[in-house]
C-alpha cells in the first residue's frame, strides 16, 4: 500500500517536472528588456538609419520610443512602442505584439551580444557559453522525456531496473537543467556582458541610453520543474530498491 502511494506521488511529480521544463523550454520569455534613450531638451538626436543595427533604439525627437525584447531558447524578438502606452506590457506577455515585431533564431546569439558591442574574441566566447547553455538544455528536456516513458514501460513493480534508470534520468535532467538556469543567471548578473553593451550604446548611440532586465516567465518555469524532477527522481529510485528487495 505504501509502495503504490509513493508511485503514485512519484509519478505526479514527474508529470509535473515534464510541464513545467516543456513550457520553460517551448517559450521565448527567459529574459525580458526594454531599452529606451531620453535625449538632452536641447539637443535634437539624429541617426543614419542605413547603419542602424537591428535591436538598436530609435530615437525620434520627442525621446518617447522604447524597444521591448524577450528571449527564450529558439527566439529572440523585440518591438518598438511608445513609453507613455498604458498597455504596453500586456501587448509583450497576451497579444501578438505589433506588426513591426521582428524575431531572429537565438540558439547562439544570446542578448545583448553582437558584433557591434564586443570584439571578435569576446564574441567567439559568448557564442560558445550559449552553445553549452543550449546543450544543456536540449539534454534536461531529453533526460526528462525518456525518463517519462522508461517509467510507463516498467508497469506496477514490474521491474526494479525501469524505475532505476528512470528515476536516473529524472535526476540528470534536474542537475543539467540546474546548470542551465545557474549560467543564465551568471550571464545576466556576474558576466560583465551586460554593462559592455551598455558603455557601447551610450558611447555610439545616446548618453542616456537605459537598459532594463527582467526574467520572465519561461524562467520561472525551470525551478519548479527542476524541484519536481528532483523529488520524483529520488522517489523512483526508491521504488526500484524497495521492489528489488521486496519482489526478487
Amino acid at each position: 500500500m505504501k509502495l503504490s502511494v509513493a508511485l503514485f506521488f512519484a509519478g505526479l511529480f514527474g508529470a509535473l517536472a515534464a510541464v513545467f521544463i516543456l513550457l520553460s523550454f517551448g517559450t521565448d520569455y527567459w529574459l525580458l528588456a526594454s531599452e529606451s534613450c531620453q535625449p538632452n531638451p536641447d539637443e535634437t538626436v539624429t541617426l543614419d538609419t542605413a547603419n542602424t543595427e537591428h535591436g538598436d533604439v530609435v530615437v525620434q525627437e520627442n525621446g518617447s520610443v522604447v524597444t521591448l525584447y524577450h528571449e527564450g531558447f529558439f527566439w529572440r524578438c523585440y518591438f518598438g512602442g511608445n513609453i507613455g502606452d498604458e498597455n504596453l506590457l500586456w501587448k509583450l506577455w497576451f497579444t501578438n505584439q505589433p506588426n513591426s515585431k521582428i524575431c531572429m533564431p537565438a540558439y547562439l546569439f544570446p542578448f545583448p551580444v553582437s558584433h557591434q558591442t564586443h570584439n571578435t574574441t569576446e564574441y567567439n566566447s559568448a557564442i560558445i557559453y550559449r552553445g553549452f547553455w543550449s546543450v544543456f538544455m536540449l539534454i534536461g528536456v531529453v533526460a526528462v522525456a525518456l525518463g517519462g516513458f522508461i517509467i510507463i514501460c516498467a508497469a506496477p513493480f514490474a521491474s526494479h531496473r525501469l524505475y532505476k534508470a528512470g528515476g536516473g534520468l529524472f535526476l540528470a535532467s534536474g542537475f543539467f537543467l540546474l546548470c542551465v538556469v545557474v549560467m543564465y543567471v551568471l550571464w545576466l548578473q556576474v558576466l560583465d556582458v551586460v554593462e559592455l553593451y551598455i558603455d557601447h550604446q551610450r558611447s555610439a548611440l545616446c548618453p542616456d541610453f537605459h537598459l532594463s532586465l527582467s526574467y520572465g516567465l519561461s524562467f520561472m518555469f525551470a525551478p519548479v520543474g527542476i524541484f519536481f524532477c528532483l523529488l520524483s527522481g529520488l522517489l523512483f529510485l526508491l521504488i526500484g530498491r524497495t521492489v528489488q528487495i521486496h519482489y526478487h
